[in-house]
């Protein structure tokens, strides 16, 4: 929707609406009035916010490049508004809905990937239920400029408390501050880390692992206690790491303190393997290491060991293909997961009073995958039990064979290639 009016109507309003006022100097703020019209026309036709590709992602760009998409879509706003007839334009942005969702699968590799398809939804400033979406948008493009001006990086709990004592009226959650930093993505068509958005990790890796960071001493993973090697939010720190293994394995472990358990008995010795964790649904900087080992170790199986319920198959689904969450960001650090375990096969080990009734949280999640085209044959089968059984089991079930059983159970499993 476009909304039309004349000049003086535009200057009326831009002096008595606050949202208008927000913008004005927004703008004012962000574009150098030395800005030619040949500079903007020159601007506006490099911009590749509206190319016509099937599948949508978010580009990897340095921050001049950035910064120039920045004001590329300043400088078409106010091109609009300074027109003969100005108008305000909704935001185009790229729909996050699994219904503009596509699978893009692997041809050379058994990768598959979560892409967002060409498909708009938008931010209307004119609209009263989105007209504070559309005022987020910029008010956080107006932040990541200044970050990348001022060539620093902050994490998205940063950024909420600058917006939240900057424009409280505005932002009130991290919630607000996380879409709308999709927003943008969609927007500029780049990845939050090229805004100056760095990850919050809560990942952790240990085992038989050698990372080198620049002019730092080499860490030995499987050195660092039960804990493991935290590992960095900064993207930029863990593309320059130098890795090395001799493991055979990589394991993902879906909870914490399953992998304090295997840390600490060493399991990483008795099956060579290196063990990654990101303490529940994973964040973007633990998906990016377990992403770079994949490729520095294309070899090495990656097993994941999540619990038997409709959650951990969405963690390990995360891993595999991506997240919708996610945005543009979607498709990116997707990896060739097998499932390690628990499955529906491994129930006969858990006694029965181990077994835990599936709670509503359980149901939605598995309605929602199973809506989902991303999920295999197998994976859809073991969701069908989950739900028709109406329980799940969790991994510290198979304690009640010994604190040393789980160890055993894994080497087994990856002895007779039992993993899907």
């Amino acid at each position: 929707m476009t909304i039309m009016m004349s000049h003086h109507d535009w200057q009326r309003r831009r002096l008595h609406s606050p949202k208008s006022v927000l913008l004005y100097f927004f703008f004012k703020f962000i574009v150098t009035p030395a800005r030619t019209n040949q500079a903007m026309a020159d601007l506006c036709r490099s911009s590749t916010f509206f190319s016509d590709q099937n599948l949508c992602n978010a580009d990897i760009i340095g921050s001049s490049e950035a910064r120039a998409r920045i004001e590329v879509a300043v400088l078409n706003f106010l091109k609009i508004l300074n027109s003969p007839s100005p108008a305000i334009s909704d935001l185009p942005l790229i729909s996050r809905r699994w219904s503009n969702s596509r699978v893009n699968r692997g041809l050379l590799t058994e990768v598959s990937c979560i892409f967002l398809s060409h498909s708009f939804c938008t931010r209307s400033l004119m609209r009263p239920n989105a007209a504070k979406a559309f005022v987020r948008v910029w008010k956080v493009v107006e932040m990541c400029f200044q970050i990348l001006v001022q060539e620093k990086r902050v994490t998205q709990r940063e950024l909420f408390y600058k917006l939240l004592c900057s424009s409280p009226q505005y932002f009130t959650c991290q919630l607000q501050v996380n879409r709308t930093i999709q927003d943008v993505v969609a927007l500029l068509r780049c990845s939050r880390y090229s805004l100056g958005i760095m990850a919050s990790s809560r990942g952790a890796v240990t085992g038989r692992l050698l990372l080198q960071e620049p002019n730092q001493e080499t860490v030995d993973c499987s050195a660092c206690g039960s804990s493991g090697h935290a590992i960095s939010g900064d993207m930029n720190l863990l593309e320059r790491m130098v890795m090395k293994t001799d493991a055979r394995y990589i394991i993902v472990v879906e909870k914490h303190a399953i992998f304090q358990r295997l840390a600490e008995d060493r399991v990483f010795n008795q099956i060579p393997s290196i063990l990654i964790t990101a303490k529940g649904y994973p964040d973007i900087a633990t998906r990016f290491l377990l992403y770079r080992m994949s490729r520095a170790f294309p070899d090495l199986p990656i097993l994941a060991l999540v619990d038997w319920n409709p959650a951990g198959l969405a963690i390990l689904c995360t891993f595999k293909f991506g997240s919708i969450g996610m945005g543009l960001e979607a498709y990116r650090y997707a990896c060739n997961v097998k499932w390690l375990g628990l499955r529906g096969d491994d129930l006969q080990l858990i006694p029965e009073e181990s077994l835990i009734p599936l709670k509503p949280r359980d149901l939605q999640i598995a309605k929602s995958l199973k809506s989902s085209e991303i999920l295999e044959e197998n994976y859809r089968n073991e969701l069908e039990v989950m739900v028709q059984s109406g329980r799940r089991a969790e991994i510290e079930a198979l304690y009640f064979r010994g604190y040393n059983f789980l160890g055993k159970y894994i080497a087994k499993k990856i002895v007779q290639a039992n993993y899907v």
